[in-house]
């Protein structure tokens, strides 16, 4: 009784953890054990007992001595009884909440009191050898320091402060979850594709062969799910991402069933282009930056295996594959044929909006290295396109040179959040000296096109909108001012105000005023969707859209829009001038 309310003073939490699957087929949660507080509070007991003085109770410290000691084994004993642990069961540790977890790589945590009797801490130190070794030796495939299924200590270079999954040995699975926005999961092996089962097999060099399916059922030793889309939190669209099954297998592959047609000697990364693909924030933000993030340590050498595969999106980004694998992209329903990898990664990694966080990549890769890649994807078209200009331009024959003034591009919209008087705004822009460009980028745009405008921009303006995100074919330094229609704030500056600073570019965010929005003339002026947006956006991402972002165009006060496109177009030429001498 007295032991069961010294437990209930303290309650236990339980570690979170994440699921190793050796080649042997037992699942392991890593997380130990950290002592009760109360083996040590007898500790600290005795050691007040020891320093009394009086002679005349040195026998009754001795006593208290070894009445503790006694009760000492007693609770390590209880404790061990506490946790019983059977061959073949999982093993799982209740942690108290100061114990650290180490991702896939845990290691054994004691929260202790330093004895000050040296004899008493040699004791602890025996006590617990006794309490480890039979749990220790009950299980030849368990070790204290297991990490991904390899045995025999901690390795010297083990980074304690690693990303979960990253150190695999072969034959294992891991996936991490602790992601809100993605789960990933690594396979390393003797990898098989099923497309017909919706499954990728992770068989093992050692076990038995499968002569049957009931055989092959039986040695399924583990089975982890996952939708490889980076857009977890958003169960909806997530409902609508095919799921993948990825199968341990105890044994090795025979038989025709799961025969190689096609072997590689790289690794394969499996992901969907389902979801929200067919906008452009989300083909950036939710694919192609995560499929660099995750892939582009590879150097090249990676298969992209690819779910809800659409031609289109392989015609318009084929430019940027192209520099991120050497491999012809797979489309894992359509081609029923057994695929054969050494590695895999499903699922993608994701950063942030439209960025990407230099501490999390190897060699500190950053979002301005993507742009880099854009740079070395689009630059032979852009040569064709120049070359083009060129000989047009050879044909007009000029009369004189053209004078470089700093180019501003508008990116026009057509129905909501069209700049209503986009004509008197070009007209404005021209006077106040730019060079300028109407682009009406559109799904079946060429990406190419849009970026050697851009490109070769110094200023760009738009209206809040997935458009925006082309923000990111802008030369560094260069000036992005982002029109933000009302009730649009917060989603202006996550999605494309700061992700734009974080790539170098001068960003403006021009909050208009409701005088400048269309649904001035529709609700009165005191009427919460003029006066205060933040409360109708409360209600719920409905109203938003409803209100805010289908049926909203703007008005700008050229005056007021003007200041800024004036601080823009000093810079820009200062900064023409600047490169001009530089030259010369």
């Amino acid at each position: 009784m007295e032991r069961q309310q010294k437990k209930a003073k303290k309650p236990i939490k339980r570690a979170r953890s994440i699921s190793v699957y050796s080649s042997f087929g037992n699942t392991t949660h890593h997380p130990l054990p950290s002592l009760p507080l109360q083996v040590f509070g007898l500790a600290s007991k005795i050691d007040q007992l020891q320093h009394q003085k009086s002679s005349d109770q040195e026998n009754n410290i001795k006593s208290t001595k070894e009445t503790s000691l006694s009760l000492l084994r007693q609770k390590m004993v209880h404790y061990q009884r506490y946790h019983p642990w059977r061959k073949g069961d999982a093993k799982v540790y209740d942690v108290d909440e100061e114990s650290h977890g180490l991702g896939c790589a845990n290691s054994a945590y004691f929260k202790r009191k330093r004895p000050k009797l040296f004899y008493l801490l040699i004791i602890s130190l025996l006590s617990c050898s006794f309490l480890f070794a039979p749990q220790i030796s009950s299980s030849s495939s368990f070790s204290l320091f297991h990490t991904f299924g390899v045995d025999g200590g901690i390795p010297a270079h083990t980074d304690f402060n690693a990303p979960p999954c990253s150190s695999m040995s072969t034959g294992t699975v891991c996936c991490d979850r602790s992601s809100s926005r993605s789960d990933v999961c690594l396979m390393k092996g003797d990898i098989r594709t099923s497309s017909a089962s919706s499954s990728v097999f992770l068989y093992t060099s050692k076990g038995v062969n499968f002569s049957s399916s009931n055989a092959e059922e039986e040695a399924q030793a583990q089975l982890e799910k996952i939708r490889p889309y980076t857009r977890k939190w958003e169960i909806p669209v997530m409902d609508s991402i095919d799921e993948l099954k990825l199968v341990a297998m105890k044994g090795a592959a025979a038989g025709s069933t799961h025969k190689c047609d096609i072997s590689y000697d790289v690794p394969a990364v499996f992901f969907s282009t389902g979801g929200y693909t067919g906008n452009v924030y989300h083909e950036f933000n939710d694919g192609i930056l995560p499929l660099y993030i995750t892939s582009q340590h590879f150097k090249r050498k990676v298969v992209f295996v690819i779910l809800e595969y659409h031609n289109w999106w392989i015609m318009k980004y084929g430019n940027i594959l192209s520099h991120l694998t050497d491999y012809p992209p797979v489309d894992y329903r359509g081609d029923n044929r057994t695929y054969c990898f050494p590695e895999a990664i499903v699922g993608l990694r994701i950063h942030d909006e439209l960025t990407v966080n230099s501490t999390l990549m190897e060699g500190n890769k950053g979002i301005v290295d993507f742009r880099n890649v854009l740079d070395r994807a689009y630059w032979p078209r852009i040569r064709g396109l120049i070359r083009d200009e060129e000989r047009e331009m050879k044909l007009k024959k000029p009369t004189q040179p053209l004078k470089k003034q700093p180019k501003l591009v508008i990116l026009s919209r057509n129905g909501s959040r069209a700049i209503l008087n986009e004509e008197a705004l070009v007209s404005m822009a021209e006077k106040i000296g730019f060079s300028v460009e109407v682009l009406r980028p559109g799904p079946k745009t060429e990406l190419a096109k849009i970026y050697r405008a851009l490109n070769s921009s110094d200023v760009m303006v738009g209206v809040h909108g997935a458009a925006m995100t082309h923000f990111l074919f802008m030369r560094p330094r260069c000036w992005f001012i982002q029109v933000i229609p009302l009730g649009t704030d917060w989603a202006a500056e996550t999605y494309y105000g700061d992700p734009s600073r974080k790539l170098g570019l001068n960003y403006i965010g021009y909050k208009i005023l409701p005088r400048e929005s269309s649904l001035y003339n529709e609700y009165d002026r005191s009427d919460p969707v003029l006066a205060d947006p933040e409360s109708v956006n409360q209600k719920g991402w409905e109203f938003t859209k409803k209100i805010y972002l289908d049926r909203q165009s703007v008005s700008l006060d050229l005056e007021r829009f003007g200041k800024r496109l004036i601080r823009a177009y000093d810079h820009s030429l200062r900064a023409i001038s600047r490169n001009a001498k530089t030259r010369t």
